[in-house]
């Protein structure tokens, strides 16, 4: 359970206390905060908008362009997962115009963090509600395991119950974790796109006088994510393989939309492992289908992908799955779109796919 979990209520005491005691307009440099001064050409009147990823907050920059200035709440190179807010965190959220967040379990804390803002002054965006969302392959796992347990004979019936409880209390930690349904969302562009739309909507509800130049920048954000989805179908109409394998199971939806199959060393947080016999597995997996490519993510440990690469002869490259980015690809001038046709050159590379 996080931090906000456990204390419950006490935290919105500290959130009201700071509140009172903030400095309006006062502008945090500490390490780990989320907020930041305006960028430049940049109003300190632009809406307040504050994002918990970095595709959300690269979406609301782009639609919200000099109208708004937008803070993403997770410091650069810190691994989302496993992020959980500060006090002053709170009270910037709680003084933001807007607020988006991913939502379907991938922000542990957000839930505890929504009760403590007022709606009257911050209007709060689920950016996954409504979307035809996919199951989090730990859910799909334990029901394959259960209609199996279904099927076995009397014989085995102590041990099929044994074993079906194990998987239960397995998928119950799963859940807690991250919830039955996958969240990473924004590895479709298409998907992304409906993301987007959702985020242009609030920005011009929160501020109606720029409808209209939200809406321009939506339609050229739009054009762009369309124009990379049919980059990703050029690619994988070519593939002469449509497996890989990844360092965790954050690429579903790409997958899914592009007619691939991603088998993953770990769970949808990269701080799992596998058993050895799940390694094994693996092991076998990437000799039987023969992939000369494993695909590992910033932010992560990569022990397990050089087992397996160590093991298999494979080669290894960067799939990186836009959770967030680190310092030094901001510095390098990278975004959501030249992340992700770094990706697609990786999976050019793993699909077997010819440079033309």
């Amino acid at each position: 359970m996080g931090r906000w979990g456990r204390k419950g209520p006490i935290w919105l005491v500290i959130v009201a206390l700071l509140t009172l005691t903030a400095a309006c307009g006062k502008q945090e440099t500490e390490s780990g905060t989320a907020q930041q001064p305006p960028e430049a050409g940049q109003a300190e009147a632009a809406l307040s908008v504050y994002t918990t990823i970095y595709p959300l907050q690269y979406a609301a920059a782009r639609i919200g362009g000099e109208y708004a200035r937008v803070v993403n709440i997770v410091p650069p190179g810190v691994e989302p997962h496993d992020f959980e807010p500060t006090a002053k965190d709170m009270v910037a959220l709680s003084n933001a115009r807007v607020f988006l967040y991913n939502g379907s379990g991938f922000e542990l804390w957000v839930d505890k963090a929504v009760e403590g803002i007022d709606p009257a002054r911050t209007l709060v965006v689920n950016a996954t509600e409504g979307l035809p969302l996919l199951p989090a392959p730990e859910a799909e796992e334990h029901h394959a395991d259960e209609a199996d347990a279904d099927h076995a004979d009397e014989a085995d019936a102590d041990h099929a119950a044994e074993a079906h409880a194990e998987e239960a209390a397995h998928e119950e930690a799963d859940e807690h974790a991250h919830g039955p349904l996958d969240p990473h969302v924004w590895l479709d562009p298409l998907l992304f796109q409906q993301q987007a739309e959702k985020i242009k909507d609030a920005l011009s509800e929160a501020d109606p006088a720029h409808r209209d130049a939200y809406e321009r920048n939506y339609q050229a954000l739009a054009a762009d994510l369309q124009k990379l989805d049919q980059e990703y179908r050029e690619v994988a109409d070519k593939a002469k393989r449509k497996e890989f394998v990844v360092s965790h199971s954050a690429f579903g939806y790409l997958a899914h939309r592009y007619g691939l199959t991603q088998t993953a060393i770990a769970g949808l947080s990269p701080s799992d492992e596998p058993s050895p016999a799940q390694l094994k597995e693996l092991v076998e997996y990437v000799k039987q289908h023969q992939i000369e490519v494993i695909l590992f993510e910033t932010l992560a440990s990569q022990k397990v992908v050089e087992v397996i690469a160590r093991e298999t002869g494979a080669k290894t490259a960067m799939l990186h799955p836009l959770e967030g980015l680190t310092e030094a690809e901001q510095q390098a001038g990278k975004d959501y779109l030249t992340v992700m046709r770094e990706n697609l050159e990786t999976l050019r590379l793993a699909l077997g796919v010819d440079e033309e």
